[in-house]
Formats: structure tokens, sequence, C-alpha cells
């Protein structure tokens, strides 16, 4: 009996290499419309995938070309000014696996595993490096995009979105937007704005005075980005903004979306592992994946607005 057991679990194990390949490359094209990190946040995938740390660099730049004599000595000088930081790299996992009796069914009657629970793992990777990138993770000292140190916040002209009227809340929105621009002498705008889903849906609600277009509608159109560039501004809500202010207050935040102002280290993404047979009656797939913290790199490029 115990050798009709092992010969069962070899043909099973058998079976289960075979289909993996393929369930694992279904469940890697998903994509999943609600994991906004890749959407907001740069991705950096090129460091070694067994680094202990990612080191960069973070600062501003100065200086100013302006006329001089044809003779003259003194040429203005550009330059920066960086502070080194190196964000560390941790090893993270999810996985999922079947059993001998939904194995040798499956095999029996000619059927493919079921790729859900590879799916759930995949989901699950997403949803831990979602959190990370926006939220942040204490235990590891990860700071997120919607609170962060190195990010300056202020307090917005009016605030109190429940009683402000729709110029309040466009002028409260330019003073996210603005700073982003004017701190970095006009040549860095934000192009992403981020809100409480509360407070998103109360613009898209709110109707401009004598006007059927709403409030979003009108900030779509005729915020600074857009009307400096002729591009859209994005303009998003994130879970945790609504309590992410100064006292619990509400957030909005405002960044140039780009490599040199901010980016999220991940060495390895997610990966499945080759199936083993983890006990006399189940077979495991693990996965594993290489996660780094959010890099601020250009503080000045992101602002922070509370009390909307």
């Amino acid at each position: 009996m115990p050798q009709i057991k092992l010969l069962d679990a070899q043909a099973a194990l058998g079976f289960t290499m075979a289909q993996t390949t393929f369930i694992e490359r279904q469940v890697n094209q998903i994509v999943y419309a609600d994991i906004q990190y890749q959407d907001l946040i740069p991705v950096d995938t090129t460091a070694p995938e067994w680094v202990k740390t990612v080191t960069y660099f973070s600062g501003d730049k100065f200086g100013k070309a302006d006329w001089i004599n044809g003779n003259a000595d003194d040429i203005p000088r550009a330059g920066s000014e960086r502070t080194k930081f190196e964000t560390s790299v941790y090893t993270a996992a999810i996985g999922y696996g079947w059993g001998l009796e939904e194995i040798s069914q499956a095999q029996m009657l000619g059927l493919p595993l079921q790729a859900d629970d590879a799916a759930a793992a995949r989901r699950a990777y997403e949803e831990m490096v979602d959190n990370v990138a926006l939220r942040g993770d204490a235990r590891k000292g990860f700071q997120g995009l919607i609170s962060n140190s190195a990010v300056a916040a202020i307090t917005v002209p009016t605030g109190n979105w429940a009683t402000a009227t729709p110029q309040q809340m466009i002028a409260d929105i330019n003073a996210v937007l603005m700073p982003t621009y004017s701190s970095t002498q006009y040549t860095s705008i934000a192009d992403t704005l981020l809100l409480p889903f509360e407070k998103l849906q109360q613009l898209a609600q709110s109707v401009m005075p004598n006007t059927t277009m709403t409030v979003l509608q009108f900030v779509m159109q005729s915020n600074i980005y857009t009307q400096t560039t002729g591009k859209p501004l994005t303009i998003r809500g994130i879970y945790g903004l609504l309590t992410a202010g100064g006292g619990g207050s509400a957030r909005m935040v405002g960044y140039r979306r780009d490599p040199s102002v901010l980016k999220l280290h991940i060495p390895m993404p997610h990966r499945f592992l080759p199936v083993y047979q983890a006990a006399p009656l189940r077979f495991e797939v693990p996965g594993i994946f290489r996660l780094g913290g959010l890099d601020i790199r250009l503080p000045n490029s992101v602002k922070y607005g509370d009390g909307i």
C-alpha cells in the first residue's frame, strides 16, 4: 500500500509540474485595475536581485544662466546639493498549492488544474507592493508616498471642503500644485494629484456657479499643469489620505511623476519557484519577491496639502 501511494504522488508531482508552467504564465498576464502603484510611481527593477541596499541621492539643483562680457572670468555656475541615502531591500513571499485529491481528480478527468490560488497569490503580492509604495511599512522603516517625512506639508488656504465653495476648493488645489512649480524655479511642475476618495467624489458632485460643469471637470481643464503643457493632469483617489494630514486631517498630494523625483525599487519582482511535495498529500508552489522602499529624490517636487 505505501508503494502505491508513492507512485501516485510521483505521478501527481509530474502532472503538477507540467501544469504550473502554463498557470504561472497566465497569472502573470493579469492586470489588476485597482492596483495603483504602477501608474503613480516609477518602478525600478534594475538592481541585482539579492542586493541588500540600494543607494540613492536626494537633493536640489541651483544655478542660473546670465549674460556676460565677452572677456569675463566670472562665469555663472550650476551645481547640485545632494545627500546620500540607502534604502534596504527585504525578501517577502506568497505562494499557493494543491492537495493530492484535487490533483488526482484533474489528472483522471483530463482537466487542467485551477489557477485561482495562483491568481490569489499574485494579487496578494500586488496588494503588498501597492501598500508599501503608497502607505509605507513601519516594520521595515519604509515611508510611503502619502506620508513621508521628506515632503513639506502646507495647510491649504480654506480647507474644510464640507462647507467650502467651488472657488475655494480650486484655490486649495492650486495651493498644492503651485509650490512644486515655484519651489523648483518653475522647472518642475506637478502632473499628478492624489485625493481621498471622499474628496474626489465631492469634486465630482459639486457644480461650478452658473454652469453645468462640475468642479472636477473644471480642474481637469483649467489646472496649471494642463494650461502650461497641454497635457491632462492625473487625478486619482487614494485610500488612507482621509486621515494622513496633520492632526488626522484629510490630505491631498501633488507631485511630478518622474523617476528623477521618486522611485520604487523592486530588485526581484514576484516569481513562482518549482513545485515540490510539502507533505504526503500536499504540493506547494512557493512564490518570492524582494522589495525596497520608496525613494523621494527631489522632495521639492512633491507637496502635501492638509485640512481639505
